[in-house]
């Protein structure tokens, strides 16, 4: 089964939750971007939320269910 991954991403000065193409909602802050994408991954594992900075770099990754760490090998 693979997994749901919801990006948090900077957005003109605002934040916003993207999975894929799709939108799913534009924030004030960053807090705010990052506790909504808590509840989306949670609510559809396995998933992977992934934070962005301000720049765009990814700056960490949460995993729900079927964490893939250690890696097989």
């Amino acid at each position: 089964m693979s997994r749901s991954e919801f990006h948090v991403v900077p957005d003109g000065g605002r934040w916003k939750i993207e999975q894929g193409s799709r939108g799913f909602g534009t924030y004030a802050t960053k807090q705010e971007a990052v506790d909504k994408g808590r509840e989306a991954a949670r609510a559809n594992q396995p998933s992977q939320l992934v934070l962005h900075t301000a720049d765009g770099r990814v700056e960490t990754e949460y995993t729900y269910q079927d964490d893939p760490y250690p890696p097989k090998g």
